[in-house]
């Protein structure tokens, strides 16, 4: 995916849009995308025990994987709250660690991903598996819009009021992390040594037990 004019925190996915957000399963996944990364993806380390599955990759115009994410936990469903106990689920954003770069086609520049980059992507899907309960259909694209922008500030300035510092182990290794909560969940972002950005978000699962590690076998998540 090109840029645009928005710089900062997304990076590799140009002005907030719910298009590239990580939140929303495809109606069927498959591994094939996963496997043409050039970067290993991460999950939850293996502490977690629950059900594992794939959500969506993105990729640039070239065909190059960016980013994608693997979940953990009860699959979120897009709904109202109902009274009913929220999903708990747990989902691992992986976004490939690059520098300000040409386009495969030639046709614009990809931005260089930064923690900020995971940042925005973890809460802009959280954003999209979250629905208030007093709005419609006609409202609620209106205020993921409004949310998705706030989201994208915030990433936007990772050393702001709103966010605090977790450490979590990586690999086995104790790894600061940008911690924030919300009504809707909670949103961590940081970078592991294998060259890569981590971004994850979840609600029901606390973060402060996480742990992540490579994903040794993708074909092991449903």
């Amino acid at each position: 995916m090109e840029t645009t004019s928005r710089v900062g925190a997304q990076g590799i996915s140009g002005a907030p849009s719910t298009s590239t957000a990580e939140g929303v399963p495809a109606a069927r996944r498959t591994v094939d995308g996963y496997l043409r990364a050039p970067f290993p993806w991460y999950g939850l380390d293996e502490a977690f025990t629950g059900p594992r599955w794939l959500m969506q990759v993105a990729a640039a115009a070239d065909g190059t994987v960016q980013h994608g994410s693997t979940g953990h936990g009860e699959e979120p469903s897009i709904r109202a709250d109902d009274g009913q106990e929220k999903e708990r689920f747990a989902v691992v954003v992986t976004v490939a660690s690059s520098p300000v770069r040409r386009s495969g086609d030639g046709t614009g520049v990809l931005e260089a991903t930064s923690v900020s980059s995971a940042a925005w992507l973890a809460g802009s899907g959280l954003l999209s598996s979250t629905w208030p309960a007093q709005l419609d259909h006609t409202l609620r694209d209106d205020w993921l819009d409004q949310q998705t922008e706030a989201a994208f500030e915030l990433a936007d300035d990772l050393s702001g009021p709103d966010w605090s510092t977790l450490s979590l182990p990586v690999d086995g290794v104790p790894t600061p992390f940008h911690y924030r909560e919300s009504e809707f969940g909670w949103v961590l972002a940081g970078s592991a040594e294998a060259g890569v950005h981590l971004g994850a978000y979840g609600r029901g699962m606390s973060a402060y037990g996480l742990g992540f590690s490579v994903v040794k076998d993708i074909t092991s998540y449903e």
